[in-house]
């Protein structure tokens, strides 16, 4: 065969080998589609104890068929608050069972001549995604199809190379002395280092059984390559805690470790383990040759099952360290020492990996939650500085303040950039609707950061012009002030309920009440003046600032709208 020949096959493998990737992406989409809220709820509340993990992780990344998604998903859920670090463990090493039953797809579509079912699979598929109520199961249909079609491909492939007779192929594997430990950890890095490059163990497994089934590549250095897939798989949920928090980057990490400790116990017992498994299967792989067909059903199956034992077996070990992995990921990863409330940093939306709609839009409201209360603390702040009478100590705070201001614009300009982005994915009518109210909800919280920073930059005016309030004004202001509060807090308590618990009658009261008094206050803002209680540059000040307060209880109101997913009818 001559090299132009090679170059045809191996853009022939590769092309398949995309197909196949594209095909489990899709087919995982589809799957997350379809049941992302449910998903979402299982895993946060069938996390109690270790056990209850193991099995929630395991039946997510069965029902999703991606190791990635879920270990992706269960970063963000820890960098979001929903899980603590030991459930986010256990979750994870039942990932790692869950993913084995792509391998045994996989070692079906090798055995099985899947063509007959291929094409009206695809038929079926683009007829049920322009259906706009099947949409997502035509997506299914078409990601499985693409997946099998893939593998009809690349075991087409596989036979019509003929590596079983090419004897310089024959010659480089036999090289390899499949009885040495040295032999097996470069097959070992070798299959992470591909995995972590193409962030697919499942193409480092399809390419695994093709050499595996044509006979050429020894099971032992297959089985290697399938421990190495089991480690670099790991990079994508470290990858995605890049930009997370101390805990989610330590879940990452615990993942790692988790499939680390695996490979080196197995490696003390490699040969013993592998034979078992083997035996397990009815393949001897010291016996007679077996022929072409018998090693294209065996030996899928042999790399299967290993792929099955090992993880079941590692989890079967180490759930009962996971208080242990715990401390080491600890150790590993220490806390960040910068105080990240005074610097601009978004805790829980993750940049780099665009997650399923349904995920992203819970980060997106973990972050409008963050976002409000950090207006809170901006108005508390400003409280503090209507009663600051050291220069030092008023500077201090109001550059803070300031600092705060320039938070909630950045806030409100990354968190809406996040939120078109998921916008431009292919998202249901319900998730459209939950991004418009976010960007309102985003807009308004911004106001509310304008309004705190409008009411120091005017209690700032009423230093610098060397006057002051009197009593009543500051016991007025002080009420005020209270109102205000009152309103924010129950904005916060309504952003992170959940709607059909929440009772959004307090809010509308407060407002109103603050409406009644802003009135009563101007009213006696007027009478004073005239009075000559205090001059009426004091009185513009005071006003400006009950005013301010008035609008940013609209504002807040407006929050608290769009979180309802309601409008006012202004009369």
């Amino acid at each position: 065969m001559d090299t132009s020949n090679y170059l045809v096959f191996g853009f022939k493998i590769a092309g398949s080998l995309a197909l196949l990737i594209y095909g489990m992406k899709i087919m995982s989409e589809a799957l997350q589609k379809m049941a992302g809220p449910q998903l979402r709820h299982v895993l946060a509340a069938m996390t109690t104890n270790r056990f209850t993990g193991m099995l929630t992780g395991a039946f997510i990344t069965c029902a999703v068929q991606s190791s990635s998604a879920t270990t992706v998903m269960t970063v963000s859920f820890v960098n979001a608050g929903l899980l603590t670090l030991a459930q986010a463990i256990s979750v994870i090493m039942g990932a790692n069972i869950g993913t084995t039953l792509t391998a045994w797809i996989m070692s079906l579509g090798y055995s099985i001549d899947l063509t007959d079912f291929v094409f009206p699979a695809f038929l079926v598929g683009i007829a049920l995604i322009y259906s706009r109520r099947h949409r997502y199961k035509g997506d299914f249909l078409f990601g499985i199809s693409f997946l099998f079609f893939s593998l009809v491909l690349l075991s087409d492939t596989g036979k019509q190379l003929d590596l079983q007779h090419n004897q310089s192929v024959i010659d480089f594997f036999s090289s390899f002395d499949v009885n040495s430990y040295f032999t097996i950890l470069i097959f070992l890095l070798i299959g992470t280092v591909i995995t972590t490059i193409v962030q697919s163990s499942a193409a480092v497994m399809a390419i695994t059984i093709l050499l595996c089934s044509t006979g050429v590549l020894p099971i032992h250095l297959g089985i290697a390559l399938v421990m190495g897939e089991n480690i670099g798989t790991t990079a994508t949920a470290n990858l995605a805690a890049l930009g997370a928090n101390t805990q989610a980057r330590r879940t990452a990490m615990a993942h790692l470790v988790f499939n680390v400790i695996g490979v080196m116990w197995v490696l003390i017992v490699f040969y013993p383990f592998v034979n078992m498994i083997c035996n397990m299967v009815g393949y001897n792989p010291e016996g007679p040759k077996l022929s072409q067909a018998e090693l294209a059903v065996k030996l899928p199956v042999v790399l299967a099952a290993f792929h099955t034992c090992f993880n079941l077996f590692n989890t079967g070990i180490l759930i009962w360290f996971i208080p242990q992995i715990e401390k080491l990921v600890c150790i590993i990863i220490k806390p960040s020492k910068k105080d990240e409330e005074e610097e601009f940093r978004l805790r829980f939306i993750q940049a780099g990996i665009m997650k399923t709609p349904e995920l992203s839009v819970l980060e997106a409201h973990k972050e409008i939650s963050s976002f409000a209360e950090r207006m809170q603390r901006m108005f508390g702040m400003v409280r503090e500085l209507l009663g600051t009478r050291d220069d030092s100590n008023f500077a201090k705070l109001y550059s803070r303040i300031e600092k705060y201001e320039n938070i909630s614009d950045n806030m409100e300009q990354e968190i809406a950039k996040y939120l078109s982005a998921v916008s431009d994915a292919h998202l249901s009518d319900d998730t459209k609707g939950k991004i418009r109210d976010m960007m309102r909800e985003i807009t308004e919280l911004e106001s509310i950061g304008d309004s705190c920073y409008n009411l120091a930059r005017t209690i700032s005016r009423l230093v610098n012009s060397k006057e002051d309030f009197t009593e009543k004004q500051y016991e007025r202001i002080h009420q005020m002030f209270e109102l205000t509060d009152d309103s924010l807090s129950q904005m916060n308590i309504i952003i992170r309920g959940r709607k059909e618990y929440l009772d959004t009658t307090r809010s509308f009261n407060i407002e109103t009440e603050i409406n009644n008094y802003r009135k009563q206050l101007r009213n006696q803002n007027i009478n004073d003046i005239n009075n000559h209680e205090y001059t009426y540059n004091v009185g513009t000040m005071y006003m400006d600032i009950i005013n301010e307060c008035e609008k940013l209880a609209d504002y807040v109101v407006n929050v608290v709208e769009a979180r309802m997913g309601t409008r006012r009818v202004e009369a």
